[in-house]
């Protein structure tokens, strides 16, 4: 996932074999719906990157698809492993465009110990500081792909927890009703388990956390064999499965807000890609994310098509 690879810059020599050279043009048969209007990105030549998660191979789709629409020749390039091979793909111009999450560039690339708790302040302030590193985000989305607790319906019915505060406050008057299904990185990160307990005052003792792989988790508490599990934000499973996410409610957790990135040089040479993309950006949120990475988590449909059929739906291209 997009948190766990925190490579020093030293070694982004050998992410290169990882899928920076590589690609392969993608090749859909789309023309303009209600943006790319005019092929205002005819004649060029636009690079397209990803990390290998599902919900970044459907966003690098979209952004490829897009870029296609709207008239230009485009290199897919998405699926590049880790975080910071896909970032300096496009900070060293071997790529033109990302989609990125805020957090991760406040924390992992820029160095930065504490979020900030506001969403907009949090890109605003990426956005600054990445000027200097030859790199423009856009507009942010809605799209918050970040840690929660989440529980089955049964379960929700019996305790009628909402927030993390109201789970705080059932492990102090029922002990025992509360038992957690997590990841070993989520369970000893600062800003994971650890930081979520003392920001809340929530103690639930060693012996009721149980540590697992991220596909079990989602399965365990859809069971109830936790009461709440770990999950992100916009996982597919969260609605496939039906299960209730508690607002956190203090905003411990970082802002994980989807937005393009875009080699500032590029974006110079080719500024309409600000209008093909701020509307689709728009649209993007939980609910669309975990709807779309369903279809390819759940139903095992294809990353691109997934893209390519959403975007036809959204009246944002057409197809032939």
């Amino acid at each position: 996932m997009r948190r766990t690879c925190l490579l020093l810059a030293g070694m982004l020599v050998a992410a290169a074999g990882c899928g920076l050279t590589s690609g392969s043009p993608m090749v859909d048969d789309v023309r303009p719906g209600s943006i790319g209007q005019g092929e205002p990105l005819e004649g060029a030549d636009l690079t397209v990157t990803s990390k290998s998660f599902t919900e970044q191979l459907i966003l690098g789709a979209i952004m490829g698809i897009a870029f296609q629409a709207a008239g230009a020749d485009v290199l897919d390039r998405t699926g590049i492993q880790g975080s910071i091979g896909s970032r300096e793909a496009v900070r060293g111009g071997d790529a033109d465009a990302v989609y990125e999450y805020t957090g991760t560039a406040w924390i992992t690339y820029l160095g930065n110990k504490e979020p900030i708790p506001d969403p907009r302040q949090q890109w605003r302030a990426v956005r600054d500081a990445d000027r200097e590193n030859g790199m423009t985000w856009l507009a942010p989305s809605a799209l918050n792909n970040t840690y929660a607790l989440a529980m089955n319906q049964a379960n929700f019915r019996k305790y009628g927890t909402r927030t993390l505060s109201d789970v705080a406050a059932l492990a102090k008057k029922d002990p025992g009703a509360v038992t957690l299904c997590v990841e070993g990185e989520f369970a000893n990160r600062a800003d994971g388990l650890p930081g979520m307990q003392k920001e809340y005052g929530m103690n639930v003792p060693a012996g009721r956390i149980t540590q697992m792989d991220t596909g079990i988790i989602y399965t365990q508490a859809a069971k109830g064999a936790c009461t709440y599990g770990e999950v992100f934000t916009t996982d597919g499973r969260v609605k496939s499965m039906n299960l209730v996410v508690m607002e956190d409610d203090r905003k411990f957790f970082p802002n994980y807000n989807a937005a393009p990135v875009i080699n500032t040089r590029t974006l110079k040479q080719w500024p309409a890609i600000t209008d093909i993309l701020d509307p689709i950006t728009r649209k993007l949120d939980n609910d669309v994310a975990q709807t779309l990475n369903a279809k390819v988590d759940v139903d095992g449909e294809d990353p691109h098509q997934v893209a390519l059929d959403w975007l036809v739906e959204e009246g944002f291209v057409k197809e032939g």
